[in-house]
């Protein structure tokens, strides 16, 4: 009944071992993630790295869970007839013959064994000796040898169990990032001569002509053949400001056309785009980047060798040389094989994490892997995009600056009636400022791209926008010193005064950087394509120790190295916009913005907040501060109490029995301290 799945323990690891040899993960295979996990099944470091769990449905999930409870229904079923067998050897031995309760003993630890023995069997051909497998298979087969058949059974049983749970919460955490990350398919509308057909943007070759409706992303690099449009370029540049393209304009596919019709001629095919490249720049950096050692993988190294070599010693030595009978030394011996399994240690410290993984949830931050939490442990330094990071990516009216004789409100009503026709960002933080202002019926608004608004009624003649647009009215702008968007209004001929339209800081943006330091955190910088003059201004008001502006995409990663003296294994950055997915992942850790955040940044981030909320940066950092404190915690209860009980088992003061109890009870405490994680805040 549970053989299902052990075949798939097998499986894993199997092909853990056929991907990076216990040593290191090959990237040959799909997709590989910035985070590593770490499943049982192998003692390997670098286990499940190429595993792709974004192919994974909900039909798999419901696989798992069907397997999980085949898993501990058959150990159950198991387990309620061994305890009873061994009560009655233990209590009633004359209610049956001997060979009954053996018989029954063999037949369990065959049922419950077998899977292992098979693991540990094709790990010793291929020269994997010191692993879980060997160690737990190795040394019931050795107790079953002389004689102690009830023992066996309850170590394999208590193995079992210990995997089963532990491979479920992994599951568990894998299936929270999957419901996060489910990807979205984009078309392109290819213009053919009998009509528009959609296709696959890879199917697009230079010559293609696609049409991009409003508020849809375009698909690929091209000359815009006609239209007009604002095109939100801040996923790619990082560019607050919509730009205004006409006939002749060159787009880039990923970015974003808001309020016009669009014919774009593909200027090659989608493998060329700037999105498309974005991507390999992406893959390549994920390729190059490391995974974090984990503290059980590299102690196993010379621990698990080293009790194996001792209970070696203790089975042979004494008896060699005279001080005792070799069965009672056999099995002292093989006390220290079941205390020195490193089973408490593999199941609390996976819980361990996944109680901070937890915890980071609930308080809306996706982590996606436990290495996390060592890497930002080890973090000095962070480093934030602008644009939808520390500020909200939309505009808003910052400041009226009337023209002399003139009242406020004047100016942004009359503002508000020409903006009425636009959907620009500039716009709506205009009319949204007015609000009770609209236009009347048989009103001329006229929108000029890239310089503003024109609005004509009953020979009233407005104009909102930039200074190149009032000039051709023949009024002359003045200057404003304002940080922010301007847009100049005129009335008939005369200059009411302007409107200061800027991108808003978030609320606790400040109040993340102040935090920050008080974290240990020595230096908080800012990277954005915006422009400088602007990038100045927010960090001037966020007192950020450093900042880099207009940097093109590939610009960043350099910019990042250049900020951390070449070394950012002790960085954090933070950022939303595809444009940030190569220097997500070419620092130590990197955390998308998921709420509006791009696709391939939170695809390729180590954490994701959920609401945008940029002090959620200061949370994960305290709950994996917390959370490593807890399994370190579990580390020295568990090396601890075996230390004792190897010194017990070697004076014979300690059986298979107390062995097998001291495992499952340290693993129980460390599993109960692990569930303090999960309570984080």
């Amino acid at each position: 009944m549970g053989e299902t799945y052990m075949e798939n323990e097998e499986k894993r690891e199997h092909e853990c071992y056929e991907n990076c040899g216990c040593a290191a993960c090959a990237q040959e295979q799909g997709a590989h993630h910035h985070v590593h996990g770490h499943e049982s099944g192998c003692g390997c470091a670098a286990c499940h790295a190429v595993d792709d769990i974004f192919s994974e449905n909900e039909e798999d999930e419901k696989k798992a869970q069907s397997e999980f409870r085949r898993e501990v229904t058959f150990l159950a079923v198991a387990g309620a007839v061994f305890v009873p067998t061994l009560i009655c050897e233990a209590l009633f031995p004359d209610v049956a013959p001997e060979w009954l309760f053996n018989a029954v003993f063999a037949v369990l630890y065959l049922l419950t064994g077998v899977p292992v023995l098979k693991i540990a069997l094709k790990a010793l051909l291929r020269g994997d000796v010191f692993n879980e497998f060997t160690l737990m298979g190795g040394a019931t087969l050795a107790a079953l040898a002389i004689g102690e058949m009830s023992e066996s059974v309850g170590v394999m049983l208590f193995y079992r169990l210990g995997e089963a749970f532990q491979e479920r919460a992994s599951s568990n955490s894998r299936r929270s990032i999957r419901a996060l990350l489910a990807q979205k398919p984009m078309t392109a509308r290819v213009v053919t001569e009998d009509g528009t057909v959609e296709k696959d943007p890879k199917e697009i070759v230079k010559g293609d002509v696609v049409r991009v409706m409003p508020g849809e992303i375009v698909p690929i690099d091209g000359r815009v053949v006609s239209g007009t449009s604002q095109i939100d370029m801040s996923a790619i540049t990082g560019e607050s400001m919509p730009v205004a393209v006409r006939r002749g304009s060159e787009v880039h596919g990923g970015t974003l056309s808001l309020d016009g019709l669009l014919t774009v001629e593909a200027a090659g095919p989608f493998e060329d785009s700037t999105i498309a490249r974005m991507l390999e720049m992406v893959q390549n950096a994920v390729a190059r980047k490391s995974p974090t050692e984990r503290f059980i993988t590299r102690f196993s190294k010379w621990y698990t060798p080293a009790v194996f070599f001792m209970a070696s010693a203790v089975m042979l030595l004494p008896p060699l040389l005279g001080f005792g009978a070799w069965r009672e030394w056999i099995y002292r011996g093989l006390v220290l094989l079941v205390i020195s399994c490193p089973c408490a240690l593999v199941i609390s410290i996976p819980l361990g994490y996944f109680g901070g993984i937890g915890a980071a949830s609930k308080n809306g931050i996706l982590v996606k892997g436990a290495n996390v939490f060592d890497a930002v442990g080890r973090v000095d330094t962070a480093v934030f995009d602008k644009t939808g990071t520390l500020t909200y990516g939309k505009f808003r009216l910052v400041k009226i600056v009337p023209a002399a004789g003139i009242e406020e409100r004047t100016v942004l009503s009359a503002a508000a009636l020409a903006e009425n026709g636009s959907t620009h960002p500039v716009a709506k933080s205009i009319t949204a400022a007015a609000a009770d202002v609209s236009a009347p019926e048989g009103a001329s608004i006229t929108q000029l791209p890239g310089k503003g608004m024109l609005f004509k009624n009953e020979g009233d003649t407005i104009v909102a926008g930039n200074a190149a647009l009032l000039s051709e009215f023949g009024v002359a702008a003045p200057a404003v010193a304002e940080h922010g968007t301007v847009v100049h209004v005129m009335k008939n001929g005369k200059y009411l005064g302007a409107l200061v339209v800027a991108d808003e800081l978030r609320t606790d943006a400040a109040k993340t950087i102040s935090e920050l330091r008080m974290q240990g955190i020595k230096g908080v910088y800012m990277l954005t394509g915006d422009r400088e003059e602007t990038a100045a201004d927010v960090a001037k008001e966020l007192r950020l120790d450093g900042y880099r502006a207009e940097l093109l995409p590939g610009d960043k990663v350099e910019a990042l190295k250049e900020l951390c003296g070449g070394d950012t294994k002790r960085t954090v950055y933070v950022g939303d916009g595809i444009n940030d997915g190569p220097v997500l992942v070419t620092s130590e850790t990197g955390i998308a913005m998921g709420g509006f955040g791009s696709q391939v940044a939170v695809e390729v981030a180590d954490a994701v907040i959920l609401d945008d909320s940029p002090s959620k940066v200061v949370g994960l950092l305290r709950i994996a501060k917390k959370t490593r404190a807890i399994v370190w915690e579990n580390v020295f209860l568990a090396l601890g109490v075996k230390l004792v009980f190897l010194i017990f088992g070697v004076a014979g003061l300690a059986g298979l029995w107390e062995a097998v109890f001291a495992d499952v009870g340290v693993a129980l405490m460390a599993i109960l301290n692990s569930a303090r994680a999960t309570r984080i805040k």
